[in-house]
């Protein structure tokens, strides 16, 4: 399963999960993207209120990640979880970084 983040018509972030049988994309071709990033954080850091940079792939390797939507909706994504990044106007989301250990996350933005 993947969870998209997006931006509603209200201007605010929210979550919605995708069938990979019959989402937005065709899941089992190749997807064209700008390259991949990876990112270590220290347990315990938050981002306050921001938007995606840009459409993106954001899957948690190692750690854990709660992200936070302006109606109060706080949701966790852990090690193997898929995150569709799509929010990229409106007020944002809020992202810490929950447990033991720091977080360890590939990015990979589409293009």
């Amino acid at each position: 399963m993947i969870t998209r983040l997006y931006t509603g018509d209200d201007g605010h972030s929210h979550f919605e999960e995708l069938d990979m049988d019959t989402g937005p994309f065709a899941w089992g071709e190749l997807k064209t993207a700008a390259g991949v990033m990876f990112r270590q954080s220290e347990k315990g850091r938050f981002s306050d209120w921001h938007t995606a940079p840009r459409t993106q792939f954001v899957i948690t390797l190692v750690g854990e990640m709660e992200i936070g939507l302006p109606d109060g909706t706080l949701r966790r994504f852990g090690p193997g979880d898929v995150l569709l990044a799509d929010d990229t106007t409106g007020k944002g989301h809020t992202t810490r970084d929950v447990g033991d250990i720091g977080r360890i996350t590939a990015y990979i933005p589409l293009e």
